[in-house]
């Protein structure tokens, strides 16, 4: 070649961004500090490699795809999950309090990104269990295996499982949901956009906004969790005596 390098030193060269050699690790942070700046539509190959300061052709390396790249962005969630919760205790006490750190760790990851959040929803609906990202799996494996591990047989730690996960991040999506119509209105009912609803038609959610407007925060997510595993256990903390 006239530069004198071979194809596969021309390769290598081109995934050279302005902060050294990409990475996995290093191409799923920066999709995910874009997104966490303008949000999912923002994303794009291109975009990403601007951002990065390489050509978009080799992002291909390290997502095949822009599936592939919204599947990492979940995966680097996950990985942020491993995160906090690593820097916990090695173990619980037992499998009721297991589950509400890994609930509010979740619950904390989903608040510091949440424009990555609904692709929880998008992606895990579109990618079979086997094909889910390896962090993923891991967070599945680890909710099973404290339920097992506390006594549940298959069918009532997958009860449970399923249980957890839509209330998890039900009420995640709950507590991410836009309510705020004008932000610079002070008045309550003009910054909520109440005018816009039909006093006639929709007197209850009228009333109402203000209190839906406000986040349950970790308690609400704590009481409704111990709620819902009273209502499978019948309030007991050992699966031996449900």
């Amino acid at each position: 070649m006239a530069n004198g390098r071979g194809p596969s030193e021309s390769r290598r060269a081109s995934d050279r961004g302005r902060y050294g050699r990409l990475s996995r690790e290093r191409v799923l942070a920066s999709a995910l500090e874009l997104v966490d700046r303008e949000g999912l539509s923002a994303l794009s190959m291109r975009r990403l490699g601007t951002e990065l300061g390489v050509e978009a052709m080799a992002l291909y390396r390290y997502a095949s795809s822009k599936d592939a790249l919204l599947d990492g962005l979940v995966e680097a969630l996950y990985l942020s999950l491993e995160e906090r919760l690593s820097a916990g205790p090695d173990e619980d006490a037992d499998w009721r309090a297991g589950l509400h750190r890994i609930a509010r760790a979740t619950y904390d990851v989903c608040l510091a990104h949440p424009q990555a959040v609904p692709l929880l929803a998008t992606r895990l609906l579109a990618v079979p269990l086997a094909r889910r990202p390896t962090a993923v799996l891991r967070d599945h494996e680890r909710v099973l295996a404290l339920l097992r591990g506390a006594g549940f047989d298959e069918t009532a730690a997958s009860a449970v499982f399923r249980a957890f996960t839509a209330w998890l991040l039900g009420y995640v999506t709950v507590e991410l949901r836009p309510m705020v119509d004008n932000p610079d209105e002070t008045d309550p009912a003009f910054r909520l956009g109440l005018h816009r609803l039909s006093p006639r038609e929709l007197p209850t959610l009228r009333e109402t906004a203000a209190a839906l407007a406000e986040r349950g925060g970790p308690e609400g997510l704590a009481a409704g969790l111990d709620a819902l595993l009273d209502g499978l256990t019948g309030g007991s903390t050992s699966a031996a005596s449900r």
